[in-house]
């Protein structure tokens, strides 16, 4: 231990202590503190002369200033304290010094963390008013107390701060950076940038956003068209320098939802959330709250490019297009007219949109039960079915105002031109200022300064040949833009208004079209198939608050599922007791209006044999004697007349097709066939059976497949 004065020796200081390192934390609050307040960190400095007046070696003093322009609130991110406290840990720390002990920590967790290791491994503390010792009662309660007023200390200042930037945002006086098509004004506040071409931007954005109704489509749009966007440059050495960059998703995004382009001064929309702060990232934590939910939000505070209703309207619509539950979604290709508006009239659930079959066939499910919770499907309805209700609902409501919405397109296409037109004019109007600034610079330089004359010529090359090249890109824009119409052109849109069904089954117009109509008009549709049965109730909810309500029929796949099958059952069975056959039977319930399941048109005699047969509606089947009994004079069953001439029945259903033997069918369910042979016929029968098939015998066999003519009632036998 070194030679110490007596006056500077303290019955704290023990031999142990000496024996291990001192360290000196060295912190400021902030990089302009450290560049600013350099007497204060040299006082910090300075301590390690202290330790060595204490009796430390002074090869045994570390500083520790990794901590430098870093708040004091946390231990997270102070590489600094973290070392100290590693050194603490493994004994190597005998004393730590610091200007005041709110250097070391302003948060008590940490002070106090710190406290306890010093307690533990018997480690002094010492500031510029004298040296403690944390396992002294009264020493441990003084730095207790002087934690306690660190972090206070902090917290007074930082609220007096935060309500003086809390009054002047009440005032609307505090501002972030400026949005795109603003630059901060001289009193501090947004002004609208006064280069026309940025002010064009945006206002295209939002009409266009109008038009498309998404901004994918505003995306695609603005790429498609080559339309950049203005971006100022806040970066030292770069300020409010002006760049035109490709549009992309979250700049646009970010300008839409902007209140300040409705005149409205917002503050606090973006609080932190300590339950979702990553450590070590302090930025992250933070909350974006739309524009009723800020802090402090001012109407009419700032110049505006839209005004507020529109700017709400902005607000419903980007809501509208997220894919969630409770919102209708962005119209999607594909036939679906109605998707996200059909609401399911039992659950409350939004039905989803289903393709199936080779064809796509459409259907609405209410499937959001069965993908949530594995319940039971809670109903399915055609889709061309409601899609052609709708669509005839909506072409009557529209067709009074058909004429003023096709002349209110007319205007929207030449107001489309005129701004796009606006945006190339002056696009081209700054690069015909680039190049001729490029020009006077060149000519500005004396003819003997080489070295700069060439890097002057080359950029007077590079601004022509952009000159240039966004000439030919106007050009081809402007080939591709919708033409001006002329006042014959005119006359043609007012006749087609007339023909709206035509129209609106174009294959011009789009789905994405067809949907954004019903979304115009339409609030939400809700349909309920009734239980059991094939009729579908709709309830049409219009914008504005008329209702009107529907009742369709759909394509069901059994008789007994359709509304009107007890008429339908008791028609039939007193047709069928008139003695009608099964064709007259179907011809006189296709008169009457009845209509058969799976989306059949109209009812065929097959149909009616069938369904005879399932309602028990045909005639008792008779006994073979009995059936024999009702045969005419030599008439015989097929399989008999085949029995008896030893012949397979498939032979004699051969004959039959081709005419060889006289036979009818009886009109019934099934019908058994019934062949006419006296004993003549029977001769023939047996002859032609066993006539060989040879050319021999062609002139015998010609003569024996004519039947024997029948004289009598029974003539009207096929033949």
């Amino acid at each position: 231990m070194n030679d110490v004065p007596a006056s500077a020796r303290s019955p704290k200081l023990q031999s142990w202590h000496t024996a291990r390192t001192a360290v000196v934390y060295v912190r400021q609050s902030t990089p302009q503190q450290v560049l600013d307040h350099r007497e204060s960190t040299a006082r910090q400095y300075a301590l390690a002369d202290r330790a060595v007046e204490l009796g430390w070696a002074r090869d045994q003093v570390v500083i520790i200033d990794d901590d430098l322009g870093k708040s004091g609130r946390s231990a997270e991110g102070r590489p600094g304290f973290q070392r100290l406290l590693a050194d603490l840990a493994l004994d190597r720390v005998g004393l730590i010094l610091g200007l005041e002990m709110s250097r070391l920590a302003r948060s008590c967790k940490d002070w106090h963390q710190l406290l306890e290791l010093c307690a533990r491994f018997r480690t002094l503390l010492a500031d510029a008013d004298g040296l403690y010792d944390p396992t002294d009662y009264h020493d441990r309660l003084l730095l207790g107390l002087t934690g306690i007023m660190s972090e206070a200390e902090l917290h007074i200042l930082k609220e007096r701060m935060n309500r003086g930037k809390w009054n002047k945002a009440l005032r609307g006086e505090v501002y972030g950076l400026p949005p795109i098509g603003y630059l901060r004004g001289p009193s501090g506040g947004f002004e609208i940038d006064p280069d026309e071409q940025v002010q064009a931007a945006v206002r295209l954005v939002f009409d266009e956003f109008d038009r498309q109704g998404t901004l994918h489509g505003l995306l695609r749009y603005l790429v498609h068209h080559g339309i950049l966007m203005p971006v100022r440059v806040y970066r030292k050495g770069r300020r409010d320098r002006l760049e035109w960059r490709r549009p992309n998703r979250e700049t646009l995004q970010n300008l839409l939802h902007h209140p300040a382009y409705a005149g409205a001064y917002r503050y606090g929309h973006r609080p932190a959330d300590p339950r979702r702060k990553i450590p070590g990232r302090p930025s992250t934590g933070r909350l974006i709250r739309p524009a009723e939910q800020c802090a402090v939000l001012i109407r009419d505070h700032v110049p505006a490019y839209i005004d507020w209703e529109r700017y709400e309207a902005d607000q419903r619509t980007l809501a509208e297009n997220r894919t969630r539950s409770e919102s209708r979604g962005a119209p999607r290709p594909g036939p679906s007219l109605l998707g996200g508006l059909l609401v399911c009239g039992r659950c409350g659930r939004r039905l989803m949109v289903r393709y199936s079959g080779p064809g796509g066939s459409l259907r609405y499910d209410c499937a959001r039960g069965v993908a949530d919770y594995a319940e039971p499907l809670c109903q399915t309805i055609p889709g061309r079915l409601l899609d052609e209700l709708i669509a005839e609902r909506i072409l009557a409501a529209i067709t009074p105002a058909a004429l003023e919405a096709s002349l209110a397109a007319v205007a929207d296409v030449e107001q489309q031109r005129r701004q796009l037109g606006e945006q190339w004019r002056t696009r081209l109007e700054r690069a015909r200022y680039e190049t001729e600034r490029a020009a006077r610079q060149y000519h500005a330089v004396e003819p003997e300064n080489r070295l700069v004359g060439r890097e002057l010529e080359r950029r007077w090359e590079e601004t022509l040949k952009n000159e240039q090249s966004l000439q030919c890109e106007h050009e081809k824009s402007m080939r591709e833009l919708p033409a001006t119409l002329a006042e014959a052109e005119r006359a043609e849109v007012r006749a087609l208004a007339s023909d709206l069904p035509a129209l609106w089954r174009a294959e011009t117009a789009t789905a994405q079209d067809r949907q954004r109509a019903a979304r115009l008009l339409l609030e939400r549709v809700v349909v309920e198939v009734l239980r059991k049965s094939d009729q579908v109730d709709v309830r049409l909810e219009w914008v504005g608050g008329f209702v009107s309500t529907h009742r369709v029929v759909e394509a069901v796949s059994r008789y007994d599922q359709k509304s009107d099958w007890p008429e339908l059952k008791s028609r039939l069975g007193e047709l069928h007791r008139g003695g009608l056959s099964a064709a007259e039977i179907a011809a006189s319930l296709n008169r009457e209006g009845f209509r058969p399941p799976k989306r059949a048109e109209q009812f065929q005699a097959g149909m009616i044999h069938r369904l005879l047969s399932d309602c028990s509606l045909t005639r008792r089947h008779p006994t073979p004697e009995e059936d024999r009994v009702s045969l005419g004079s030599d008439e015989w069953f097929l399989s008999d007349l085949a029995a008896r001439l030893e012949i397979p029945e498939e032979t004699m259903h051969r004959w039959r097709r081709v005419g060889w033997i006289h036979s009818r069918k009886r009109d019934e369910p099934r019908g058994r066939w019934i062949l006419w042979a006296d004993d003549d016929e029977l001769e023939r029968l047996k002859r032609l059976r066993s006539c060989p098939r040879t050319w021999d015998n062609q002139p015998l066999l010609g003569e024996l497949i004519i039947p024997k003519s029948r004289i009598g009632p029974s003539n009207s036998l096929d033949r």
